[in-house]
């Protein structure tokens, strides 16, 4: 159960595409484990799509692995997304695409700026998921459900990847119950190490109870960080923005100090069952970013081995 850290934004913190593309450059060559995409549509501020930032990822580098985090299923057709899903996985060799679902914020703006009800939304991931992995094992489906109806839906080339991970998100009682039905990994969102632990034994258990299993080293975490003070511009920024969008407090969440900060957060989660980390730099500028990045490279990826996973945090 080794610990893996990928890192990834929200809105898109750089000036321009190029400064992205030198961030990317910056994974791939350092050995960054991946690349994660959040899901935003309709915004002022720039959000880049995820599905499409994800095959352009695809083609630019070659050991990078790259997710949604976390695609909304109910803003989206599941045909349509299959097809897309199994076509970056197939253009990239296959084993770099993880795709992740959600049923997608109940507050957020897209739902309005696209004309689709939040009513139901959970179902409607539900029947989603259901058709999205029978497209992958390559059936011809007929389908009649309540959301989506379908006849001789079909894809190809499904996923080269035989064993393609199915990340959920989300930590409702319903959402427990999808990851358990559906998922072979779970992803938190703004959960503390103590408030991710009885979700995942939530998961685990409920999942026996339903003859599955989902893999001890798929269950994972994400926070922001900076190497620097509490009291950087740049943090009390995030903080101020984290605090107004989902009205918490940020503070136990964003980790700032220095690479023993990050090692000590990250243990802490790995003690409550989270090996799988999505890292978000906090920084004031392109360069600021590309040196805290820099910085997670070289002062914490190369102790990631050392942190222990504790036996209770193994089958919690």
């Amino acid at each position: 159960m080794p610990v893996r850290v990928g890192l990834g934004f929200g809105e898109l913190p750089f000036s321009g595409a190029a400064p992205f593309w030198d961030w990317i450059d910056l994974l791939e060559d350092g050995g960054v484990n991946s690349y994660w995409q959040s899901d935003r549509i309709a915004s002022a501020r720039p959000h880049l799509e995820p599905l499409v930032t994800l095959a352009a990822v695809a083609a630019r580098t070659r050991k990078l692995k790259f997710g949604m985090n976390v695609a909304s299923l109910a803003l989206r057709e599941p045909v349509l997304l299959a097809k897309q899903i199994a076509t970056i996985d197939y253009l990239s060799g296959g084993g770099r695409m993880l795709p992740a679902f959600g049923i997608g914020a109940k507050l957020a703006p897209d739902w309005d700026a696209t004309g689709t009800p939040t009513a139901g939304r959970g179902a409607k991931s539900d029947e989603a998921l259901e058709i999205i992995m029978r497209l992958w094992k390559g059936e011809t489906l007929d389908y009649d459900g309540k959301y989506f109806q379908l006849k001789g839906a079909r894809i190809s080339p499904v996923p080269v990847n035989p064993n393609l991970p199915m990340w959920i998100g989300g930590s409702t009682k319903a959402a427990v119950d999808r990851t358990a039905k559906y998922g072979t990994g779970w992803q938190a969102a703004f959960e503390t190490p103590e408030q991710l632990r009885p979700v995942i034994k939530a998961i685990r258990d409920t999942a026996i109870a339903q003859g599955r299993k989902v893999p001890e080293d798929h269950f994972g975490a994400a926070f922001p960080f900076r190497f620097g003070s509490p009291d950087d511009e740049a943090v009390a920024a995030e903080m101020d923005r984290f605090e107004k969008r989902l009205k918490r407090d940020p503070r136990g969440y964003f980790m700032v100090g220095d690479g023993g900060t990050i090692l000590k957060r990250l243990a802490e989660y790995a003690d409550a069952g989270a090996t799988k980390f999505i890292l978000r730099p906090i920084g004031s500028d392109d360069a600021d970013l590309m040196d805290q990045t820099r910085r997670l490279i070289e002062e914490v990826q190369p102790e990631l081995d050392a942190i222990p996973i504790p036996e209770h945090a193994r089958a919690a």
